[in-house]
């Protein structure tokens, strides 16, 4: 059964899978990594997600504020073991709930074009691509996407 825990940027098992994260980034994301981690830091993250099969974390997310009726959703992590299982979805559902309860409208993200796993995914859960915001303008391997809630 999977357990979603609501928590903040500080919860150990957060900042383990960010871990996991960020390695994975670093190979997908090559040489443009250190670009993309600059604005990934989780110091300051007060609505995280962290999804737990059996006591074990599996899966993480979290949005910040962007302006006052959106969030960004940011740090979305999957464990490769827990992939394909419904996982992410169940984290992105919960985020997007609380963020209602947030009284926000919608959820902006960003994503790289190589990341495709998590392109189809943001498609399927109804982001819908946008024009490429704040640092990632011009940046061309981000991909940008927002959702009404």
């Amino acid at each position: 059964m999977l357990v979603l825990k609501r928590t903040n940027s500080e919860h150990p098992d957060f900042i383990n899978l960010v871990k996991l994260l960020d390695a994975y980034l670093c190979i997908v994301d090559g040489e443009d990594h250190a670009f993309y981690s600059q604005y990934n830091k989780i110091d300051l993250l007060n609505h995280v997600v962290v999804a737990y099969s059996n006591d074990l974390p599996v899966g993480c997310g979290s949005f910040k504020q962007f302006n006052k009726e959106t969030v960004e959703i940011k740090r979305m992590y999957v464990v490769p073991d827990f992939r394909e299982k419904g996982v992410a979805k169940k984290i992105l559902t919960e985020l997007e709930l609380w963020a209602k309860e947030l009284n926000t409208k919608k959820c902006v993200l960003e994503t790289g074009k190589r990341q495709v796993e998590a392109v189809s995914f943001y498609k399927k859960n109804k982001y819908s691509l946008i024009p490429n915001f704040g640092p990632y303008i011009d940046v061309d391997n981000s991909l940008c996407f927002v959702k009404e809630l």
